[in-house]
């Protein structure tokens, strides 16, 4: 099993954008989640944002709705929580990457990512999931766990090129995972 410092480089962040570490790659800003994004995910205003076809989907909408929910108690959880993913080049929305909490006892971080439509295929859910846990590492967590449907071949393919390892499978699910 490939480990988190070998699948992943040593760190991927390093630009901000305002106060807020944005993580960057070739292709793609993951920005981070703020109340007011999410608010205006819900409302359905993109505010000057500017949102491919299909954006917010309405698991990205889940994702605003638990994020709200969550930072008034527990506070932002930044840098594992939610992320816009942006197009370098125009700067538009087309899907969304999170963890789901900071590393847990065996230090693992868990994670979900998704695409509109329009930007699946090239290569770009890879690229986000790889520069996601190229930053959890630099912030300490030793592995990463996702898990998808028996059914999504182009996900388990995602996962597998990010450098993560089928660990567990049953008719339900498929679990990944890679460690250092």
């Amino acid at each position: 099993m490939r480990s988190v410092s070998e699948s992943f480089p040593a760190d991927a962040s390093g630009s901000t954008r305002g106060d807020l570490p944005v993580i960057r790659t070739d292709r793609l800003w993951l920005v981070p989640y703020t109340p007011a994004h999410a608010r205006r995910l819900l409302e359905g205003d993109p505010h000057g944002d500017v949102w491919a076809a299909g954006y917010p989907t309405d698991d990205e909408l889940d994702v605003a709705r638990m994020y709200l929910s969550l930072i008034g108690p527990h506070g932002d959880p930044a840098p594992f929580g939610p992320y816009v993913i942006r197009l370098d080049g125009d700067d538009r929305a087309v899907g969304g990457f999170g963890f789901f909490g900071p590393p847990d006892h065996d230090g693992f971080v868990e994670f979900g990512y998704g695409l509109v439509e329009a930007a699946r295929g090239s290569g770009l859910a890879t690229e986000a999931v790889v520069a996601a846990l190229s930053t959890a590492a630099a912030h300490g967590a030793l592995g990463a766990r996702a898990d998808t449907t028996p059914g999504n071949l182009a996900s388990q393919r995602v996962l597998e090129k990010a450098g993560l390892v089928e660990v567990r499978r049953d008719a339900a699910s498929v679990a990944y995972e890679t460690r250092r």
